[in-house]
């Protein structure tokens, strides 16, 4: 399960870093198609609205230079229908020299280009010989059209030059190319912040976003205005702040889904391990339980075969005070067996919320007093004391008089089980807002964190040190609890390992 476990999240992994390596390439590449149609669009805008000055200035009509039209003919008879096709075309080139705006004493050559197409048919109305077309009747169809294309690539021979001494602010605009770099972006799907910055020979110029500064390996860059050789002296540079985080938004959700289905899986291993080892921890608390079960019957059992078999004995028979001393014996141990099964009895019904507890008032001080009455003999036979202070003034609460008495006993019981010497214990009252805490210390082995934790748990017994020789089945602090919360309290425990413990119970007064 670990291996499988390992190798899907590696699997994973692999894959969320492939999404987004080709996420950040395709990034990339939309990026660069954007810039270079950012960069021919703005070159393009610039030519354009240098060759529209000169084409609305120089219009067609002017007159022209014969010296600068080329003609193109082509004649075609039909001797059937004694008719004759012309067909002329004519290339006619007006050349300006023209002043330009940029620097004083400087000028242009703007070239306007025309074509004049012509379409001619005569008949012969005689038929008696080719002069006759001469003298016939025509009819003539004229086009004439400018060639803004020719004209252009004519004039952007000259257009680099005189463009290229204008300084780069007077070329383009931050507002054009934020609006053009925006547009193209988002056409390609790219949403996120930029900044950027035209640099001329590895300087700055005025032409930037804020306070943009190349860095190496994170801007992207495109020429400027190049010419037809692709030479350029300046260089848009762009950056995105937000890159990484525009990245990782775009593939959210799938690494959203990855990461949840990963940790579903993670949750049903850790919840599978969780039960194996807990299933194991019961068998084991179970099978440790059965043991002392098996142990405290077979003794008061052993116990009263042995006294069944001494009444049996004919001198024991006649002795009236030995048989009741015997069955004095078989009623006791009976009772203590029926007090193991009892107790069991009561934790499953509890467990299963079938036991009936019925609540009366009743004073928390009486109910300690008589569990101490319970347990008082067996201390002193120890060599012990059980010291009583009780403080509290108000002490009436809601509670079920026999299993609350328990709940006292079982306590006191604990702190008389695990004392290796004489049993010590002291038992405090004391009250708070809306509750009457009962505090049981004894001068005990203590526990340790980890036994504090589980304490409180069905069938938990610390099997170390001299703990282990303690007769018990580890119900009865889990009786108490149980106990405890349905009277809508709580119960805890301090301890240090050598010192002692004590417990506290807190119960909402009436």
């Amino acid at each position: 399960m670990s291996i499988a476990l390992i190798g899907i999240i590696s699997v994973q992994v692999f894959w969320i870093k492939n999404t987004i390596q080709i996420t950040e390439e395709q990034f990339t590449s939309n990026v660069r198609f954007a810039l270079a149609k950012v960069s021919e669009d703005i070159r393009q805008r610039e030519f354009n609205d240098f060759y529209n000055k000169f084409a609305d200035t120089y219009k067609e009509g002017q007159e022209l230079n014969k010296s600068d039209i080329r003609n193109y003919i082509f004649e075609k008879v039909d001797t059937t229908k004694n008719e004759r096709f012309t067909y002329s075309q004519s290339i006619i080139e007006q050349n300006y020299k023209v002043p330009t705006e940029f620097f004083e004493n400087d000028s242009i050559f703007f070239k306007e280009i025309f074509s004049k197409e012509e379409f001619v048919i005569q008949k012969d109305i005689l038929g008696s010989g080719k002069e006759e077309f001469e003298n016939s009747p025509e009819e003539r169809v004229t086009k004439i059209g400018r060639f803004p294309k020719a004209e252009k690539a004519y004039l952007e021979r000259d257009f680099d030059v005189y463009t290229s001494r204008l300084p780069i602010h007077q070329r383009v605009s931050n507002n054009e190319i934020t609006m053009r770099l925006d547009r193209e972006l988002k056409q390609k799907g790219i949403e996120t912040a930029f900044k950027y910055g035209i640099y001329s020979n590895g300087l700055a110029t005025q032409v930037k976003s804020g306070y943009f500064s190349k860095e190496a390996g994170k801007s992207y860059m495109v020429p400027m205005f190049a010419d037809a050789d692709g030479n350029s002296n300046f260089k848009l540079y762009v950056s995105f702040p937000e890159k990484k985080n525009f990245i990782l938004s775009s593939i959210s959700k799938i690494l959203a889904l990855s990461a949840i289905f990963i940790l579903i899986i993670i949750m049903a291993f850790v919840t599978a391990l969780y039960q194996l080892i807990r299933q194991k921890q019961i068998s084991e608390i179970k099978t440790d339980f059965i043991n002392n079960m098996t142990h405290e019957f077979k003794t008061p059992i052993a116990t009263i075969n042995l006294a069944l078999d001494a009444i049996k004995n004919p001198k024991i028979v006649e002795d009236k005070d030995k048989v009741l001393r015997y069955v004095k014996m078989i009623r006791d141990e009976n009772k203590r067996m029926h007090a193991q099964v009892e107790n069991v009895l009561r934790i499953s019904k509890l467990e299963k919320n079938q036991l009936d507890v019925s609540k009366e008032k009743v004073d928390i001080h009486d109910i300690i007093e008589e569990a101490v009455t319970h347990v008082e003999l067996l201390v002193k036979n120890k060599g012990g004391y059980i010291k009583v202070n009780l403080k509290a003034s108000l002490t009436e609460i809601l509670a079920n008089h026999f299993h609350l008495t328990n709940v006292i006993v079982n306590v006191l019981d604990n702190a008389i089980k695990y004392s290796l010497e004489a049993p010590k214990i002291s038992i405090f009252t004391e009250n708070t807002v809306k509750s009457v805490t009962i505090q049981v210390k004894d001068q005990g082995i203590g526990m340790n964190k980890n036994v504090q934790k589980n304490i409180f748990k069905k069938f938990y017994r610390e099997e170390t040190g001299n703990i282990h020789n303690v007769k018990g089945h580890g119900l009865g602090l889990s009786y108490v609890k149980k106990i405890v919360e349905i009277h809508q309290g709580i119960v805890y425990v301090e301890s240090e390992k050598g010192v002692g413990s004590t417990f506290t119970i807190k119960l909402p007064l009436i």
